[in-house]
């Protein structure tokens, strides 16, 4: 197992993709640390999973670089490096169209899922940089390389912000032996379609991914050796059209 003792850091790991996320690298025999804001979430999911001295968690907001060091340094204390970082929490909002979203949304999406980004990345790079290995894994969005109405404005901005950061540190630190990927899911079936203009129903759900899709791609891009790199991965719904 190319996983087994690896430990991987996964952000927004209590819902959706981070959890399932999660629950794959355990499976693939490594440590995992999942972070995000509610600690009662990250708790249940660790739980299910089986909490453990290789199953861990602690609550971060990323958009607070204190907290996001703190984190990490939490980590290394715990586990010692981290091999694997997945870049994953993000979130939207209901009124999201430019003419309704409100100036203090825009912060909070673009600081969450751009500047948060930055914070994690910036935060696990130097360790990784020292001894000269390491992956960062960003789940990023379809609406970040084919902007659409869809996700909105600042979602939009802040996912394709997410990509460009991911693909430099791939070009920047590829010497240092350190890889990068960017998969940009389609629609899935998360807590975040919560958040969308118009309810989606039952029916369009069971048609669209599911978290477990997006984390096997991601257990793929890390089981890989070192000498392979997949800098960009879109995956979507088979009824989803992607010109």
């Amino acid at each position: 197992m190319p996983l087994s003792g690896k430990t991987a850091l996964i952000t927004g790991g209590g819902t959706g993709i981070g959890k399932a996320v999660a629950k794959h690298f355990r499976q693939a025999g490594c440590n995992v640390i999942i972070s995000g804001r509610r600690e009662e979430k990250l708790r249940e999911t660790a739980e299910q999973i089986g909490l453990s001295s290789e199953m861990k968690y602690r609550a971060t907001d990323m958009s607070d670089r204190a907290q996001v060091n703190d984190l990490i340094s939490w980590c290394h204390k715990e586990f010692g490096d981290i091999d694997i970082l997945v870049a994953n929490a993000g979130v939207n909002v209901v009124e999201r169209r430019l003419e309704n979203i409100t100036a203090e949304n825009w912060d909070y999406i673009m600081n969450v899922n751009a500047t948060g980004a930055f914070n994690i990345m910036h935060a696990v790079l130097e360790p990784m940089r020292q001894r000269k290995d390491g992956l960062i894994i960003s789940i990023s969005s379809i609406a970040g390389i084919r902007p659409s109405e869809l996700g909105g404005a600042a979602y939009s901005a802040a996912k394709a912000g997410m990509d460009a950061l991911t693909k430099v540190i791939g070009l920047e630190e590829r010497h240092h032996g350190i890889r990068t990927c960017v998969i940009s899911p389609g629609e899935v079936d998360t807590p975040i379609l919560e958040q969308r203009p118009v309810p989606v129903s039952d029916d369009h759900r069971s048609r669209i991914l599911q978290p477990d899709d997006v984390a096997r791609a991601a257990v793929f891009v890390a089981s890989l050796p070192s000498r392979a790199s997949v800098p960009t991965l879109v995956i979507k719904p088979t009824s989803q059209e992607f010109v």
